[in-house]
């Protein structure tokens, strides 16, 4: 008896010792929305989980009595809940609020882990798509213009942004930090067609948020980069439904309606979840043209839950005509000249040239000068996660593009006589021995002009730019079970398949905004009528361009991703090969037909002959990285990172020889060091670097008006430096009021320079020692912003400090600061339902300036034109009201 009692007592006490406490719940932001991977944890124990897709938690613990439970996440501030644990359920749903903290930032670009801002060893800027929408954000200048180190020119308008990183040369667009949507480039090689990636897809509502990456650890992992990326990541849904409605009006004729749809299909219990967003747009500025364009973009994806990952389809179509301004004649001052109407000529494309249309002896050409820049396509995606363990997962997207792409170039002013002339003058120029001269408005009127009206030559090309794009990646993530390692095994393969493809054609017009197209006949010294400009279109060039190209990639990497105590490292090598045919169709000046009328009317009219020259190019190269990061303090992080990497040239300036297969195709080197400081508290948080960057025989194309038409003129090797130092800070005076800014200064140099003409085969040395054209010495950004979530405002100065025009350095131009003033109203109701009203103004002291010169200058570069400038204006000022709906 007494054996027996002593086994219940040592039975009891066993039981009592080892009773279970079981910790469920949720965890999810102010919004509603489930916060995956925050981890709950009991205080001063070693015992804690993170919640799934869902924000749940389920935490099994032995310990009792009273407890604190830790929830944390970065970006959120820390909630403790204290429990009494006796064996029985407790249930704890908790809401994170965020910390306001500008590097806790959970960032996924440039890596295989979520890590914040603070904690990677790169230089990262972040902006959520709240941000992008409260300031009616639309092109990718407005959303990176205030990114340290970055030069982001908008003056043509929504999309073909130009954006120059770290001193590096560029002619724009995204030739060194491709445009990503979800971690998969919108265009896998650039330099087929000199198509910039933003052509191809437009911001809307249903992004979470944009990340740009700076420095050379971004060259590692998927389809690599030399200079950074430029990463949106877009919202799926999840077991809390949601839906935004955003309508935005703009001066000058726009209305655009933005949607996001998001949740659970299938019921209470389904895995899937889908996510649908999209715009569908008109506008007929922010510059008057004549053509109002107008588009749709639908965006969506279907992600399917399992329990050891997922699998997700992204998909986009797009349908969307944007407006493109190029530089056009300026005064002496480079302020904007005003025309005939009096008025300040701000562009000189014409409505007039919708539906241009003309015979060539390779049939009929049809211009599509009416979508300034047009997209028709879209793309699939499938991104696959698996976790064959806690250590051991599996990621891979591979992805399907296919666009429908023109590019219509209308640079006014452009021609033999580009400066505005008063049509008598003009005759006399293009006919001195006339006798007289007729000259009548196109569009039916049939107004006669007068010899005093101002007239002006343009260029038209359109550039005809399908592609198609097959790419995909696969990385194998192996952590150890310290977690001080995580190993990736990845590669990337893609093949970009495009046309380039270009017609032109020289148009007369007056001078004024939305010109009227000019049709002139003149009566020559022998008494004949010479019919000199037909529906407004005095020289129809044709073809100038039919190229076929595709380039092909092939990329294996390995990564470690480490943590020790204090200390993080990011190390990594690259190897990649390509491979690519250029295939350039040969072009026919004239052809002698039966009609002697209408051989004379197409004499001098290009078009394909069927015959072309190809070249293979191939080449293999490599990259390597290394980054550290040291923890100093609880609020200070210093870091440093060097890589080496390589650009593929664009295959386009490697134009085939006939009777020589393959090219000769280098990758272009670059070498990048940065080394720097993060600082974060509750009250300020910031940044500052110096960075080195050089690009090693670089590949550069100039073009030129030649003979009246545009043409790639000459072929440089280059060679550049850059130091620079960059800084950025946010500092909080409240918890609704801030203060924030970025400033960088670069010292950038041409230290080599060789230059072929293209039509003579001379080669010259030019330029060296010159500082790199449409590069500032001085960046910086100011802002002001207030959000108590019911009234908030904004104001920022965004400054561009002055440049050269271009590497000849012969034409300074001044620097710009843009203004930018929001602000808006929320109205909450008892169902947590929101409407804000809002408004915003760009460039809110209509200030003016030039993001460039003349580009297509040619070999010699820009000089002072005398009584006229050939430069690109900022756009004007233009007003916003926003209503967003969330339901």
């Amino acid at each position: 008896m007494k054996n027996l009692l002593i086994a219940v007592l040592v039975l009891f006490g066993f039981t009592t010792v080892y009773a279970q406490t079981e910790i469920v719940g949720s965890v999810k932001d102010e919004a509603g929305v489930p916060i995956l991977g925050t981890n709950v944890l009991i205080a001063g124990s070693t015992e804690g989980t993170t919640t799934d897709f869902d924000g749940n938690f389920v935490l099994t613990t032995n310990l009792t009595g009273s407890q604190t439970v830790q929830f944390s996440f970065i970006g959120f501030t820390t909630v403790e809940r204290t429990v009494d644990l006796n064996g029985s359920q407790v249930t704890l749903d908790v809401v994170l609020q965020e910390s306001g903290q500008q590097l806790d930032e959970v960032v996924i670009s440039a890596s295989t882990t979520f890590r914040s801002q603070k904690q990677a060893p790169l230089s990262i800027s972040s902006k959520k798509i709240a941000e992008i929408t409260k300031l009616s954000a639309n092109s990718q200048a407005d959303i990176l213009r205030d990114v340290p180190g970055i030069t982001a020119e908008g003056g043509g308008g929504e999309t073909a942004t130009n954006l120059f990183v770290r001193g590096l040369p560029s002619g724009g667009q995204y030739v060194f930090n491709p445009l990503q949507y979800d971690g998969m480039p919108l265009m896998s090689t650039f330099g087929l067609n000199s198509s910039a990636h933003d052509v191809y897809a437009r911001p809307d509502i249903g992004f979470k948020g944009v990340e740009f990456v700076r420095g050379g650890a971004a060259v590692l992992y998927g389809a690599g980069s030399v200079a950074g990326l430029i990463n949106y990541t877009s919202k799926t849904g999840d077991t809390n439904p949601g839906n935004i409605i955003n309508v935005e009006w703009g001066s000058r004729g726009r209305l655009k309606t933005d949607f996001y749809s998001g949740g659970q299909l299938g019921g209470e219990d389904s895995n899937t979840f889908y996510a649908f967003t999209g715009f569908v747009r008109k506008d007929d500025g922010p510059i008057e043209t004549g053509l109002t364009t107008r588009g749709v973009q639908f965006r969506g994806n279907i992600k399917k839950r399992f329990e050891n990952g997922s699998f997700t389809i992204h998909g986009q179509y797009i349908d969307d005509n944007a407006q493109f301004f190029l530089p056009l004649p300026l005064g002496s001052d480079r302020e904007r000249i005003a025309g005939n109407d009096g008025e300040d000529v701000e562009q000189l494309l014409s409505g007039e040239l919708a539906e241009t249309s003309f015979l060539t002896p390779g049939g009929v050409y049809k211009s599509p000068i009416e979508d300034g820049v047009s997209a028709k396509g879209g793309y699939l995606m499938g991104d696959f996660v698996y976790n064959f363990s806690d250590l051991v997962s599996f990621k891979s997207k591979i992805r399907y593009a296919n666009y429908e792409h023109n590019f219509a170039l209308y640079v006014g002013g452009n021609g033999t006589f580009g400066n505005p002339l008063t049509l008598s003058n003009y005759v006399a120029q293009v006919a001195p021995d006339n006798t007289a001269f007729n000259a009548t408005y196109q569009g039916g009127s049939g107004d006669q002009i007068n010899g005093s009206d101002l007239v002006v030559e343009n260029l038209h090309v359109d550039r005809l730019r399908p592609m198609t794009d097959y790419s995909g990646d696969a990385n194998l993530i192996l952590r150890t079970n310290s977690r001080e390692h995580t190993f990736t095994l990845g590669t990337y393969m893609a093949r970009t398949e495009a046309e380039d493809v270009n017609w032109q054609y020289r148009v007369l017009s007056e001078f004024n905004n939305n010109p009227r197209l000019v049709n002139l006949s003149y009566t020559d010294a022998g008494g004949g009528n010479v019919v000199y400009s037909d529906g407004g279109i005095y020289n129809r060039i044709g073809m100038t361009s039919n190229r076929f190209l595709s380039q092909s990639r092939t990329a294996f990497y390995v990564t470690d991703e480490m943590i020790f105590d204090r200390w993080r490292f990011d190390v990594g090598v690259r190897v990649e090969s390509t491979t690519g045919t250029f295939n350039n169709g040969g072009l026919e000046e004239s052809q002698v037909y039966d009609n002697p009328e209408l051989t004379a009317e197409l004499a001098n009219v290009r078009f394909a002959d069927g015959s072309f020259t190809t070249a293979e190019i191939n080449a293999t190269d490599w990259a390597v990285s290394l980054a550290g990061l040291y923890e100093l303090t609880e609020a200070t992080n210093l870091y440093a990172n060097f890589s080496r990497g390589f650009f593929w040239p664009q295959q386009r300036g490697f134009v085939p020889t006939p009777g020589i297969r393959e090219s000769n195709y280098d990758g272009e080197t670059i070498l990048q060091f940065e080394t720097g400081a993060k600082f974060g508290t509750s009250k300020f948080s910031g940044s500052i670097a110096g960075y080195y960057v050089t690009l090693q025989d670089r590949i550069r194309i100039d073009q030129a008006i030649v003979n009246g038409q545009l043409e790639d003129q000459a072929r440089s090797e280059q060679t550049t430096s850059t130091v620079g130092l960059e800084a950025s800070w946010l500092y909080r005076f409240t918890d609704n009021f801030s203060f924030n800014g970025t400033a960088t200064y670069q010292n950038h140099e041409i230290t080599k320079n060789e230059t072929t003409n293209l039509l003579t085969g001379d080669v010259t040395t030019i330029n060296e020692g010159n500082e790199i054209g449409r590069q500032p010495n001085f960046l910086g950004s100011l802002g002001l912003n207030y959000d108590d979530k019911k009234f908030d405002a904004n104001f920022t100065l965004n400054h561009t400090g002055s440049k050269f025009t271009d590497d000849g350095n012969n034409v300074e131009l001044d620097a710009i600061t843009i203004a930018r003033l929001g602000f808006g109203y929320t109205f909450r109701t008892a169902d947590v339902n929101t409407v804000r009203l809002g408004a915003s103004v760009f460039n809110l002291f209509d200030s003016v300036g030039l993001t460039e010169g003349n580009p297509r200058a040619g070999i010699g570069g820009q000089v002072d034109d005398g009584d006229f400038f050939f430069g690109r204006p900022i756009l004007p000022r233009r007003f916003f009201l926003t209503a967003t709906f969330n339901f």
